[in-house]
């Protein structure tokens, strides 16, 4: 094939409508190669089944036959390191351009610098734009130009330099016609790439008026599944555009959900900012606390067998469906973390093999914040009760008797520690430690 091609390189943003690179790519280019890459380095972390990877097919599946039906075009799928195919398609394409949006895990941020290095040595121009978040990088900063480490003066920041029409335009694509009509292009099915269906499936969102105005009620109930909008995944992989989600919120007179889009991108920008964080406490101090890290509580944690009951219905729910309520989320990480003494970065690996809606930076984000090392945490004398919880959360039990239907009987196990006596070796070990 020799006339010039540009490629647009689907990663984390699986959709063509309000695509900022697709945008761009086709404005610029004379011919447009959508393709996506199942990256071998991600891939052989994940359980055969995993639901995520069944959700990114099946996402890719729709968008092929949309191509397809409305541009006589297509995705053309790979497996392999993304550098290796970028070394195959320039051996078969004529290619200008390489356009895609970016992203900000270390990960991510190290192979597309590889990417870029290859690609600029063989005369061929990569482009990355803001796609995933409103602000990126150091577009939010202190006055004095260092980045924010409270929630809160972000949040206001944020807000104050908020424009929407500058920063919620909306890339559209209708009216171009320069995809590249093709030969059928390769497209992957699970058993070639080595997967499964999942018999896990992510979720439809919620952005209903009725749920974004009554969100400050609803949103810590955890037996209300239409309390909360389940827009992880699609925000995670794209399937839905953050402009379009902060065009939704802005129109409700609940800043609540707002604040939670805003808390997804200050997470995202202290990651950029502090990379360390993904495997040391952002505050050092808490990385001498001398933990226990018992495996055999640990694993009475992961199968909810604490004897706890909210804390057993928690991860009840997350292995059964890769959800979990963040309310629940929240007392889970604080009680591995604390009533435990378990390291905070064992729970985090584990929400990241099971949650549908893992991102990288909100993982260790409310995870350091659980076990108080993190940016904006919680002091670590804040030790959630789940008594409590319960009784204010499922006060009706409406979200136990789901996950725990056998909650009173004799076979479930007894509580797995005291609470007072595991709070007050908490607060015990914890001062020895950070004073």
């Amino acid at each position: 094939m020799s006339t010039p091609v540009s490629i647009f390189w689907f990663r984390r943003d699986l959709r063509l409508e309000d695509n900022a690179a697709l945008c761009y790519a086709l404005e610029r280019s004379k011919q447009v190669l959508p393709i996506f890459i199942f990256d071998n380095e991600i891939l052989e972390k994940l359980p055969k089944s995993d639901a995520r990877v069944t959700f990114i097919h099946d996402c890719l599946r729709r968008l092929n036959a949309s191509l397809q039906q409305q541009h006589r075009s297509g995705i053309a799928c790979y497996k392999g390191t993304p550098i290796d195919i970028f070394k195959k398609l320039m051996k078969t394409l004529v290619i200008e351009a390489v356009y895609t949006n970016r992203d900000y895990e270390p990960y991510a941020v190290k192979r597309d610098k590889e990417i870029q290095s290859l690609l600029n040595d063989n005369g061929i121009i990569f482009k990355h734009f803001k796609d995933h978040v409103i602000f990126e990088k150091n577009e939010i900063l202190k006055d004095d130009g260092t980045p924010y480490v409270v929630y809160t003066p972000y949040k206001k920041k944020w807000l104050q330099q908020l424009n929407p029409s500058k920063h919620l335009k909306n890339y559209g694509i209708d009216g171009f016609t320069n995809f590249l009509s093709a030969t059928p292009l390769p497209f992957l099915e699970l058993e070639d790439i080595g997967f499964e269906r999942s018999k896990q499936v992510v979720p439809e969102y919620n952005i209903q008026a009725d749920l974004i105005d009554n969100y400050e009620e609803t949103r810590n109930i955890p037996s209300l599944d239409n309390g909360t909008s389940h827009l992880g995944p699609h925000l995670r992989f794209g399937t839905v555009s953050i402009r379009r989600m902060v065009e939704v919120a802005l129109k409700s007179d609940n800043e609540t959900f707002l604040s939670e889009l805003i808390w997804r991108e200050f997470f995202i920008h202290i990651l950029w900012h502090f990379p360390h964080t993904v495997t040391k406490a952002f505050k050092p101090k808490y990385d001498r606390i001398q933990l226990r890290n018992n495996e055999s509580e640990f694993n009475l944690w992961k199968t909810g067998r604490t004897g706890y009951v909210l804390v057993d219905a928690g991860m009840r729910q997350l292995n059964k469906t890769g959800y979990m309520h963040n309310r629940v989320r929240m007392l889970v990480a604080s009680f591995l973390c604390k009533h435990l003494l378990i390291d905070w970065r064992w729970g985090e690996a584990y929400f990241a093999l099971k949650l549908l809606d893992y991102e990288l930076a909100s993982n260790v984000g409310n995870w350091q914040w659980a076990c108080g090392s993190g940016v904006d945490a919680a002091p670590y004398f804040r030790i959630f009760n789940p008594k409590l919880q319960m009784d204010k959360f499922d006060a009706h039990g409406s979200y136990i008797q789901k996950w725990v239907p056998e909650f009173q009987e004799l076979t479930y196990p007894q509580q797995i520690v005291d609470h007072k006596f595991a709070r007050e070796r908490c607060l015990k070990v914890y001062k020895a430690a950070v004073g």
